[in-house]
C-alpha cells in the first residue's frame, strides 16, 4: 500500500488516509442492526464521560445501554447506517417522522436523533453525510420542518448542523447538567 512510503506521517493522518481508500457505504438501517448500533452508541458516546459529572454520566450511560431506545428507533424511524469495507457499522442516524411529539419536539417537526460516528472515522464527513441522508429523505417524504437537538459539548456536530442550514431556535432545559439547544430547518 502507498501509505507504507510515508512512515513519518502521524498515526491519525495514516488512519484517515487508509480510511479514504476503503469502501464505505451508507444504507438504511434495520432491526438486524440492533446489536451493532447499540455497541456504536456505547463506545462512541464514551468520549463525553469526562464532560459530565459522574452522576450525569451514569444517567446518560443508562440511557445508552437501554436496548429499547435503539430498537424503537430502528422500528419507528428511518435509520441510516454507514458501514466500512468489512461491514462494521461505523456511523448511524435516525429520522423520526412528524406526528411523534416529545418534550423537545412538536407534532409538526420530523427530527434527527443520534447522529453518531466511530472515533476511528472522525473527520471524514460521515456525520454530515448521515445528516444529509435524513434531510433528503424528509424532503422526499413531504416533511415541512426538520429538527434536532444538540449540546454545548458537541461543538463539531453543532458546526455541521449550522453549515447545513439548521438554525438554533431555542435553548432547552439543561440535560445531564449541560446546555442543550433545539435546531430547526424549513424544508
Amino acid at each position: 500500500m502507498i501509505i507504507a512510503q510515508f512512515p513519518a506521517l502521524p498515526k491519525v493522518v495514516v488512519r484517515k488516509l487508509k480510511t479514504i481508500w476503503h469502501d464505505m457505504k451508507i444504507r438504511k438501517g434495520n432491526i438486524n442492526d440492533l446489536t451493532s448500533v447499540k455497541h456504536l452508541g456505547l463506545t462512541t458516546w464514551k468520549q463525553f464521560e469526562t464532560k459530565l459529572t459522574h452522576r450525569n454520566w451514569d444517567k446518560l450511560l443508562n440511557s445508552l445501554s437501554n436496548e429499547k431506545v435503539y430498537s424503537d428507533l430502528l422500528q419507528n424511524s428511518t435509520s441510516y447506517v454507514c458501514e466500512n469495507d468489512t461491514g462494521e457499522i461505523i456511523g448511524m442516524s435516525f429520522l423520526v417522522p412528524s406526528g411523534n411529539p416529545t418534550e423537545i419536539y412538536n407534532v409538526d417537526q420530523c427530527y434527527i436523533r443520534f447522529v453518531t460516528v466511530s472515533e476511528n472515522y472522525k473527520g471524514l464527513k460521515i456525520g454530515q453525510q448521515l445528516t444529509e441522508a435524513c434531510i433528503e429523505f424528509a424532503k422526499k417524504s413531504g416533511e415541512k420542518k426538520i429538527a434536532l437537538h444538540t449540546s454545548e459539548f458537541m461543538d463539531k456536530a453543532r458546526h455541521i448542523y449550522e453549515k447545513l442550514g439548521f438554525k438554533r431556535i431555542k435553548e432547552l432545559e439543561p440535560r445531564y447538567g449541560k446546555k442543550y439547544w433545539l435546531y430547526e430547518m424549513n424544508l
